[in-house]
């Protein structure tokens, strides 16, 4: 998609530049292998961005690639490949700019390997100390970045405990609010025909016959439909 978009926005005779996210685990995916080779073929303003935080679900990244690095990927394709300190901002934020001028000059895609950690979960269900061990975790806790970029920003006298603590008083405050507005939203869907809505603004085909099958269902059953 990513590869498309930045294809449309070179035929535009735009300044725009497409960036895609994804794990160290799609990286042996066909889809990225794919992505890649259109997008240097066809020199697109493409922008990837792969956020390797070690773990593609409960498989290190030892185990699902032998490439030395992931940056390295690139080399096959014949584009730029660069690998950061994912947990540093200013460095990620200096090899986007890079990448994106490069990318608007005609130049072509870039990708950038970040380095980095998956301190919590992946998924709700997932219990990493199955697979991995406290001490890890403890250890690269101590790089989280927005902990870095704190200290960085203290060490300069821009910022202090007093601007931090209210900033995360004012943070927490807007996550309850949400939360609240979306548990409201979440009690008034009553009508499991809710879940085809506010998806798209016109239904595809497919959803369209599925809603009217569920519906059918629903009357069948005694359930609501309307």
């Amino acid at each position: 998609h990513a590869v498309g978009l930045a294809y449309a926005a070179r035929y535009r005779d735009t300044d725009a530049v497409a960036l895609v996210f994804f794990g160290d685990g799609a990286t042996s995916e066909g889809d990225f292998h794919e992505a890649m080779n259109f997008a240097s073929v066809f020199e697109t303003p493409t922008l990837f961005v792969c956020q390797n935080n070690q773990w593609a679900i409960s498989i290190p990244r030892e185990d699902q690639t032998h490439s030395k690095t992931l940056a390295q990927k690139a080399l096959a394709y014949g584009m730029p490949g660069l690998q950061v300190d994912g947990n540093d901002l200013l460095a990620v934020l200096a090899a986007a700019r890079e990448a994106v001028e490069r990318a608007r000059s005609g130049g072509g895609p870039t990708l950038i390997e970040c380095v980095t950690y998956r301190l919590s979960v992946h998924t709700t269900a997932d219990d990493p100390s199955r697979y991995r061990s406290d001490e890890e975790v403890e250890d690269w806790e101590r790089r989280e970045p927005l902990r870095r970029l704190q200290r960085y920003l203290k060490e300069r006298g821009i910022l202090d405990d007093d601007r931090i603590e209210a900033q995360e008083s004012e943070i927490s405050e807007q996550i309850d609010e949400a939360w609240q507005e979306t548990e409201q939203a979440m009690q008034e869907l009553d009508e499991p025909l809710d879940i085809f809505a506010h998806n798209y603004a016109e239904l595809p085909r497919t959803l369209r016959e599925q809603r009217e099958e569920m519906a059918s269902r629903l009357g069948e059953g005694g359930g609501r439909a309307e």
